[in-house]
């Protein structure tokens, strides 16, 4: 087929493979019944395409059946703590160490039991679990008696009821929480069998350390050649231009920085191609911005007193010649409650709230890399200088100083002069 009528449908099938690559990448879990359920559809339309696109850019495998789409993302920064898991629920509080055990051990429950389960029978499986001895020894214990640790488990379970993992049949978290009733779900065991996303699971790394563990989990094989060693740089650099705001050259080992100018049009160019995203380059980085601005789990500018807060102490920060204490922060919010606080909420405009505010806003900008925490303070990161007022800075193209990482915002990086 040719003509117009052809051009028209090959128009439809790239922006029906974008829109899935899109889903894809802000829900690596996708299930036929979910929320998501139109682009589950078009992903399995388009699941060769896709698996071939993320294996060979990113390393990320694709899995697809008749119930879910599980993109197994492996992040190009491993230690970054800034995205944590959060409640499926308004607060969207993060997820703490204890309720990230509580998920480990609630799947290794579910993983070994039947096909559908009651809370209080999950609740008790799941206290047999954490009495492993190496637990124990590492400090880890749950009874689960306590209503903060039900609430744990509750908000444990409604991040797999999101996810599709579980799907609830007759009660409430909230009767369980506090003791009055209980909860039925049928668990959906081909989608909990997509959830582990490692190559090698913990229990198969040797060393102790934490990030030494991550990287074994996740090795792909050794990089005992340079077509192995160029692949390795070209994933990690394209994970981290999907999933993060801003690259900087000054995050890069030499080897990379080296591959990254040598391949930069091409490695952007694919990623356009399949996602939309278009290459914004800069002095200090690399930002691939979102024309659609919704592949973002952190925004800025947002409405609301926190965000008009974060908003001035960017300003403030982005003026910074060093690195700031929080206090001088706390310092910088009371003045500003005297000038803007008619626009802010009650409890914003209370003595003794700088702190919480102050660690709200840093939380959002260290998250999107625009600063980072040091032992001396608080150090803008050079995309912070588009929200500085006066001036542009002009500097020659280098390389930036300090680390960070957030996920894909509309932001920019300095001009290269």
């Amino acid at each position: 087929m040719s003509g117009p009528l052809a051009e028209v449908l090959d128009g439809q099938r790239r922006a029906d493979l974008q829109r899935a690559a899109r889903a894809l990448l802000k829900e690596p879990l996708l299930t036929a019944d979910g929320p998501h359920s139109d682009e589950f559809r078009l992903v399995r339309r388009h699941t060769a395409e896709l698996r071939e696109w993320f294996e060979r850019n990113a390393g990320w495998t694709l899995r697809t059946d008749a119930d879910a789409a599980r993109l197994r993302k492996t992040p190009g920064t491993l230690t970054d703590p800034t995205h944590p898991a959060r409640e499926a629920a308004r607060s969207a509080l993060p997820f703490t160490r204890r309720r990230y055990v509580l998920l480990c051990l609630t799947l290794a429950v579910l993983e070994r039991g039947e096909s559908q389960v009651a809370l209080g029978r999950l609740a008790e499986q799941v206290v047999l679990a954490a009495a492993d001895p190496e637990l124990v020894a590492a400090g880890i214990t749950f009874t689960l008696e306590r209503r903060d640790e039900r609430l744990d488990l509750a908000a444990v379970v409604r991040l797999l009821l999101r996810l599709g993992v579980l799907r609830r049949v007759a009660g409430d978290e909230d009767a369980y929480v506090s003791g009055s009733g209980d909860v039925l779900y049928d668990v959906r065991r081909r989608v909990l069998a997509g959830m582990p996303a490692s190559l090698r699971g913990p229990s198969m790394a040797e060393t102790e350390e934490f990030g030494e563990r991550l990287e074994e989990m996740t090795a792909q094989t050794a990089l005992d050649s340079d077509e192995l060693r160029f692949r390795a740089i070209r994933w990690k650099l394209t994970r981290i231009l999907l999933d993060d705001p801003v690259l900087y050259y000054d995050d890069l080992t030499d080897e990379e920085l080296a591959y990254l100018t040598r391949q930069r049009g091409f490695v952007t160019a694919r990623i356009n191609e399949l996602t939309g995203l278009v290459a914004e380059v800069r002095a200090e980085g690399i930002a691939m911005v979102d024309p659609l601005d919704d592949l973002t789990d952190v925004r800025m500018p947002e409405q609301g007193t926190h965000g008009h807060i974060t908003l001035l102490l960017a300003g403030h920060l982005a003026r910074a010649a060093g690195p700031v204490a929080p206090a001088e922060l706390a310092a910088r919010v009371r003045e500003l409650a005297a000038e803007h606080g008619g626009f802010w909420s009650k409890s914003a405009r209370e003595p003794g709230a700088e702190p919480e505010l102050v660690e709200q806003a840093l939380t959002k900008l260290v998250a999107l890399g625009l600063a980072e925490r040091t032992e001396r303070g608080v150090v803008p990161r050079p995309a912070l200088a588009r929200y500085a007022v006066g001036e542009p800075v002009v500097r020659k193209p280098g390389r930036a100083h300090g680390h960070g990482h957030g996920r894909r915002t509309s932001m920019t990086v300095q001009d290269e002069r």
